[in-house]
């Protein structure tokens, strides 16, 4: 029974019980008062039961047949079925019926069946439940790196860029200012970490190319993993390399430089700090010590995660930008646009063979075949004398000197070869007129 028709027994039943007039039910039931009589009537004779409207629980008349509606669930279950994302839905579904298999049922309909049958429900889908992440239990088992473009100088100096790394067990960071989010930049920070903290079990970066960067299509085809040059590096360290695909996965990090845009730069300011170099001193020997002290906290676990650098790493060789390169037959390597002529060394040339160019943060160029350092000249090609353009000698209006040619309007003297040419044109064409009115005259 349906809310109202329970509304109706309760009054009706009062109406029986003598406590309330038929007229005062007819108003408090919203129906007239000969309705009220008829459904009194039917209280009196079949009870609450007999309020039930009397085609509930009956069939449509225009109802399909059973053999029908099964037949059509049949090829539901058959050709529009499966998981949450590959079944179709009832609209979807009564498309294509009608389309390849000639059955017309109208989507509502197919929507009830489907229902009933368990092929379709009303859980629509959604994106899964994100919760915040807890913090690592351990130092160094996880450090954010992330820069932030700011005026942090205001107008005394350039835009910079603050590189900052911060642990996501302790909060404990780190981090200097560059020009730009470079390679170089994050290998300037990193190794300040390594230096002081030892080498941390992950990095978690975004989606930058000076991170991470997509797959080649050799690397598609061979399942190779594709790393940058920072993530070389890393790779060398045994840093894992994690990307956020938000920022709202890195929002620690973030939440850090909004820290930093307020306090630093009034930091700054009172300090009377106008240029890199001199914010970089004052980051580390008095900002990190101050901030850390302020917001660090201690990690839930005691274990510190960070390795000591290994016994025989030297870390110059790490850092450093590393490509292969090959030999040509007069021993001569090309690498960013510049030339090294290669010195014979053993017996075995390494003509057509491959060779590792290494530049360090300074420049500075290593070259080796089978990690065996080569001696190598790097070919300076000559200097090209400078062009200098003909200077045409032009007369001022006010100078009584002129020259004894005429000059035409290019510049040139009168007997350039071009009006030379242009002589001979006319004299040529003279010439012909003269032979022309010689013949008319001769007999």
């Amino acid at each position: 029974m349906s809310t109202r028709e329970l509304t109706r027994a309760g009054v009706l039943a009062r109406v029986a019980a003598g406590t309330l007039a038929l007229g005062s039910a007819a108003t408090v039931m919203a129906v007239s008062y000969r309705q009220a009589k008829r459904l009194y009537r039917r209280y009196r004779a079949e009870g609450a039961t007999g309020l039930k409207h009397r085609s509930a629980g009956r069939g449509s008349n225009a109802a399909r047949a059973e053999a029908e509606r099964e037949r059509i669930l049949a090829l539901v279950r058959e050709k529009y079925s499966g998981t949450i994302d590959e079944r179709f839905g009832p609209t979807l579904a009564a498309e294509h019926l009608a389309s390849e298999d000639g059955v017309h049922v109208h989507h509502d309909t197919l929507r009830r069946w489907m229902l009933a049958a368990g092929l379709w429900s009303r859980t629509r889908k959604r994106s899964p439940h994100r919760r915040r992440r807890e913090r690592m239990a351990h130092f160094g088992e996880l450090v954010q790196l992330d820069g932030s473009f700011h005026p942090w100088l205001e107008r005394r100096g350039p835009t910079s860029c603050l590189l900052t790394m911060v642990d996501d067990a302790t909060g404990r960071s780190l981090g200097g200012f560059d020009a730009q989010e470079t390679i170089w930049a994050a290998v300037r920070v990193l190794r300040a970490w390594i230096d002081r903290y030892g080498i941390p079990r992950a990095l978690y970066t975004d989606w930058k190319n000076v991170y991470v960067r997509p797959p080649n299509q050799e690397e598609r085809a061979t399942g190779a993993e594709p790393l940058t040059q920072f993530g070389r590096m890393c790779a060398k360290l045994g840093i894992t390399i994690i990307p956020a695909s938000s920022p709202q996965a890195k929002g620690r990090i973030e939440r850090h430089h909004g820290t930093h845009q307020d306090r630093l730069v009034k930091k700054l300011r009172r300090h009377g700090i106008a240029d890199v170099a001199a914010a970089n001193a004052f980051l580390e020997t008095t900002y990190w010590a101050d901030h850390n002290r302020r917001f660090a906290r201690a990690a839930v676990s005691t274990d510190d995660f960070h390795v000591a650098v290994p016994r025989g790493l030297r870390l110059d060789r790490v850092f450093c930008l590393e490509e292969t390169r090959t030999v040509s037959n007069d021993w001569v390597v090309r690498y960013a646009n510049r030339s090294f002529q290669l010195e014979r060394q053993s017996h075995q040339p390494p003509a057509r063979s491959t060779v590792q160019v290494f530049e360090d943060v300074a420049g500075q160029i290593d070259i080796r075949y089978r990690d065996r350092r080569m001696r190598w000249t790097e070919i300076v090609p000559p200097l090209l004398p400078k062009r200098t353009p003909p200077i045409v000698m032009r007369p001022s209006p006010s100078s009584p000197h002129r020259p004894s040619g005429p000059v035409g309007p290019s510049g040139q003297s009168a007997d350039h070869p071009w009006h030379q040419a242009v002589k001979d044109h006319y004299a040529y064409h003279q010439l012909a007129k003269d032979r022309r009115a010689w013949e008319r005259v001769q007999p």
